[in-house]
């Protein structure tokens, strides 16, 4: 996004940033130009709505929120929430809204002052308007009669550490089945190579039906093995494939045939392989391995929430290798996602499951029990796919571990 300026007193990313008396704080996006096109949906706007007069009730406010406070670097979304609410997935209840100034406010910055209003037993949070208490003022600047034009930086607040999944969106592959079967594979290595690696050149052919095209943006690729099953708990039924991740390659030539003189002095039409350069390496790749194409750019910023719809999920699988438990701030897989209604920034209740045991009471005449399964945690799903999707741990209070039930947080 530009910004131009023509003889004006105030930047436009100034004014723009104190007229956010939003409704919801962040979404996912990356830059402002974004937010001009990120979709709010009726659900949300219906929430708007309703919550711009009336908010959260008192006793859902944490004890100790601060009447104002002011945004830092470093602040994270749920964090502020947790600082306000005693559930923080109630978050976008709280927010104060108004949806005649700002259509689509997604982004809160370091130095906005969130004021909290508490009045006839409920409570709603806004960003303070110019020249309240503590709210301070924006800089009148003139300029010269000109016009200039720079980059608006995107100075939001994410909502969480970025840090717990910028590597795992650079790396994680989910794929169904009909995707695999499409998947080139890489057929040979560059001469006296066993092996490839960062600054290798390797040979790749698609299927016979879709052979590997150079095609403009569509030339980059991750190279993944290993395609492991993920399945449903339930009822068996394989969800999906977790592709291991090896590094990415960059299309240089597609695929094509040539005429090739034979052994008995003939011609003959050959396949000739599409040529791929290996630009970053996790680790060895070989004949083989399989090349996704690599998906548009994931952006770290939600909204947390609460779902909308009643969810009843497992986690099937936790992030890693080896690995069968999962603690703070690690990422695990459940089996619900896009066809179930999941999105980006739910937020759900992990379950510990109850012991079965023997009910050795006086009067229990030795009955298997069951105990009642209780809360153990909250993860925030940040990647959702068509039936399985990715959640970071937000809160846990005893390892998580595949098999236990996520559900709405209430």
């Amino acid at each position: 996004m530009l910004q131009h300026s023509n003889n004006e007193k105030t930047p436009r990313a100034a004014r723009a940033r104190a007229a956010l008396p939003a409704w919801i704080l962040l979404a996912a996006l990356a830059s402002p130009a974004l937010a001009q096109t990120l979709p709010i949906t009726a659900a949300q706007r219906a929430t708007a709505q309703q919550v711009a007069q009336s908010g959260v009730p008192l006793s859902e406010v944490a004890p100790n929120a601060p009447d104002q406070y002011t945004v830092k670097r470093g602040d994270t979304l749920w964090a502020i929430s947790g600082m306000y609410l005693n559930k923080p997935w109630r978050w976008p209840e709280l927010w104060g809204m108004n949806l005649q100034q700002v259509r689509n406010p997604h982004l809160i910055y370091p130095g906005q002052q969130l004021v909290l209003e508490r009045r006839d037993g409920r409570a709603t949070l806004r960003v303070g308007r110019n020249g309240e208490p503590g709210t301070g003022s924006i800089e009148t600047v003139r300029v010269s009669p000109q016009i200039r034009y720079q980059p608006l930086p995107d100075d939001s607040i994410p909502t969480i550490r970025t840090e717990s999944i910028e590597a795992f969106l650079a790396e994680s592959s989910i794929v169904d089945a009909a995707a695999l079967a499409r998947a080139p594979r890489i057929v040979a290595a560059p001469e006296n190579h066993v092996m490839i690696t960062k600054g290798d050149r390797a040979y790749v052919r698609g299927p016979a039906k879709a052979p590997l095209e150079l095609a403009p943006g569509a030339d980059e690729f991750r190279v993944v093995r290993d395609a492991r099953p993920l399945k449903d708990p339930v009822t068996g039924a394989v969800l999906g494939y977790e592709a291991k991740y090896l590094g990415k390659a960059t299309l240089v030539r597609g695929e094509g045939a040539q005429s090739v003189k034979t052994a008995a002095g003939g011609r003959e039409q050959m396949a000739v392989p599409a040529t791929i350069d290996i630009v970053s390496a996790t680790e060895e790749m070989g004949v083989g391995d399989r090349l996704l194409p690599e998906p548009p750019r994931q952006f770290l910023n939600y909204v947390p929430h609460a779902p909308s719809t009643a969810v009843d999920a497992t986690i099937v699988s936790v992030y890693g290798d080896a690995v069968a438990f999962a603690g703070q701030n690690q990422i695990v897989i459940i089996n619900k996602g896009t066809a179930d209604g999941i999105a980006a920034g739910e937020v759900l209740a992990i379950m510990k499951s109850g012991e079965q045991r023997i009910d050795r009471s006086q009067d229990g005449e030795h009955a298997s029990i069951k105990l009642p399964d209780e809360r153990n945690g909250l993860l925030m799903v940040f990647r959702p796919f068509e039936k399985l999707s990715y959640g970071l741990i937000l809160r846990i209070g005893d390892t998580v571990q595949v098999g236990d039930r996520v559900v709405n947080p209430q």
